[in-house]
């Protein structure tokens, strides 16, 4: 029950996102849109209840509790950052906004960008962690709980090798290749600005039709 809830989490978390940006953006209504974003935390707080009823009913905890908190935490981790790059694209292809600015990719901005990234996975793994320590507590010693605590360690090792990963970055920053300038040097600021129509963007920012013609002549 626990693992298929958690696909019903997943796929309902793109369905909302999918339908929020789609009223957002085609229909033109923008609070509509926000409400349906809003509403994903939901299924998180319904996955914790359904976790905790589950242990309450007496269930044996098991890897299906642990992945159940893993997700959660990976959800409150990174969940924002996947929606507002999300929102970022559909603000330019469906609602007139500027292109999104693309992360940095060399040099010392690179490696504070995957910084963090990183520190999504310590947020992540620390709600999980949590979780997991007061499903611990609930149980109580009557219940074998090793299984939740090994979902601990793999959360803070998959933290840590992250870490790890990002440090890279900044011990070894990525150089830019000869002959390519820096897309690090665009204009700070430039984000994807929601905008309902194209003369809400500033010119410098998009082209409208004709501008290039105009410009000719």
């Amino acid at each position: 029950m626990i693992v298929a809830l958690i696909v019903i989490c997943e796929v309902g978390f793109w369905v909302l996102l999918a339908a929020g940006l789609a009223t957002r953006y085609l229909l033109k209504m923008p609070k509509a849109g926000m409400a349906l974003l809003l509403c994903e935390p939901l299924l998180e707080v319904l996955l914790l209840v359904v976790t905790a009823i589950d242990l309450k009913n007496g269930a044996e905890p098991s890897w299906r509790h642990g992945l159940a908190a893993v997700y959660i935490g990976y959800t409150v981790g990174h969940g924002h950052r996947t929606v507002k790059w999300l929102d970022g694209h559909a603000a330019h292809r469906l609602g007139g906004g500027p292109p999104p600015q693309k992360p940095p990719q060399y040099g010392m901005a690179r490696a504070r960008h995957e910084g963090r990234v990183w520190l999504g996975s310590v947020v992540a793994a620390s709600v999980a962690s949590v979780l997991l320590l007061l499903a611990i507590w609930y149980v109580g010693d009557d219940g074998n709980t090793d299984g939740l605590r090994s979902w601990i360690f793999g959360a803070w090792r998959a933290a840590g090798i992250h870490g790890l990963i990002a440090l890279t970055y900044a011990i070894w920053p990525k150089k830019v290749p000869e002959g390519e300038s820096s897309k690090d040097e665009s204009p700070q600021g430039v984000s994807a600005v929601a905008a309902r129509d194209p003369e809400h963007v500033p010119d410098l920012l998009v082209r409208r039709p004709g501008q290039d013609e105009e410009q000719v002549r």
